[in-house]
């Protein structure tokens, strides 16, 4: 199998820890979860209402 080199130039992140890698990791490294009620909309009629929702982020 021929080595192919990989060179990693940057990194970026959105999840609901946090909008960055580093907010995100100290989330992760305290063991915070992203994962809560959902409040961004009327989830009442679906079978979940949890979910790992992407709040106050505007691209």
């Amino acid at each position: 199998m021929e080595k192919r080199r990989v060179v990693v130039t940057g990194m970026g992140t959105v999840n609901p820890l946090a909008h960055d890698v580093a907010n995100t990791w100290e989330a992760v490294k305290a063991g915070k979860s992203g994962i809560d009620n959902i409040t961004l909309f009327d989830a009442s009629e679906f079978a979940a209402q949890i979910a790992g929702e992407v709040k106050n982020f505007d691209p």
